[in-house]
């Protein structure tokens, strides 16, 4: 006896459907991220002030910023503080990332280690602007009571960039253990009981299981913290406004002066396209270096 089988229907196009529920989100990108850009990159060719209208000069603000040795000292000071940032709040997510892992999967725990990033950076600043005050705040107050020097954190050219870098670690550092976290989630735990059969400690499971399998992750990780580190000013804005002696002043907060301050919007825009290019290579050669794109568990 022969069987008939029921006639599919066409397989319904959602398309239209999608397009729609992304339109929002690419209206908010172009207008606010895609249409700055490209206003920046041709602002940075032209002498602007607000008053009249934009003047095309060439390459003359580039040819200025190359000369300039504030732009050079800003440069420097942003990678030294991208450097103490990064090195910092890396080691000190990725210990409590597996302590969570490996010690306690609590809840309340994950919300109290992400509690300082709800806190704004301007919050954050001042908070600690005055718990670090030389004369007055209670961090120093606490060094005397046990007899050591009190220590100018935000007015000592040694100390305000480790300074400004902890600040912001305390704030971050929670929202980067929570990312880490999620990534350890990843790994198998047939692969730590295979280590322990096989005699391994907790630290050469560490380095021998967890750091391998979770290095797409930590790329991840490493790429989003090393471009909001480069763009750090909220806090130098609060705390110290780039001194002692520039030795705070961050490129972001030294392009914001030259713009808001001095109102050379062209100049500013040409530091900008400049720190966009600097984060491109830098986002490329980490992406490259770190094989972000493969997985051990494959």
């Amino acid at each position: 006896m022969a069987t008939t089988t029921a006639p599919t229907g066409r397989r319904r196009d959602d398309t239209r459907l999608a397009l729609l529920f992304i339109l929002p989100a690419l209206i908010g990108f172009v207008v606010f991220m895609v249409w700055p850009t490209v206003r920046g990159i041709y602002l940075s060719f032209t002498k602007f002030n607000l008053l009249t209208p934009p003047e095309f000069n060439g390459l003359d603000n580039y040819i200025r910023m190359v000369q300039d040795p504030v732009f050079w000292n800003s440069l420097r000071v942003t990678v030294y503080y991208v450097i103490v940032n990064i090195a910092l709040q890396t080691i000190l997510a990725l210990v409590i990332a597996v302590m969570m892992q490996r010690l306690t999967r609590r809840t309340w725990l994950r919300g109290a280690v992400l509690t300082p990033y709800l806190v704004s950076n301007v919050v954050a600043a001042m908070v600690f602007l005055w718990i670090l005050d030389y004369q007055l705040g209670i961090g120093n107050t606490l060094i005397a009571a046990i007899g050591l020097d009190r220590i100018a954190f935000l007015s000592s050219e040694a100390w305000v960039i480790p300074t400004i870098a902890l600040i912001n670690v305390w704030r971050h550092v929670g929202y980067t253990a929570l990312l880490i976290f999620a990534g350890l989630q990843t790994i198998p735990e047939t692969m730590y009981e295979a280590g322990r059969m096989d005699g391994a400690s907790e630290p050469r499971m560490f380095r021998s299981i967890t750091v391998p399998l979770l290095r797409p992750v930590l790329a991840l990780v490493l790429i989003i913290t090393v471009v909001g580190s480069f763009q750090v000013f909220d806090t130098v804005a609060v705390t110290t406004r780039g001194g002692p002696v520039d030795s705070s002043r961050v490129l972001q907060y030294y392009i914001y002066d030259v713009a808001f301050g001095r109102f050379q919007f062209g100049y500013a825009s040409a530091m900008s396209v400049a720190l966009l290019l600097v984060l491109v290579v830098i986002t490329f050669i980490q992406y490259r270096v770190t094989r972000a794109e493969t997985s051990d568990l494959n």
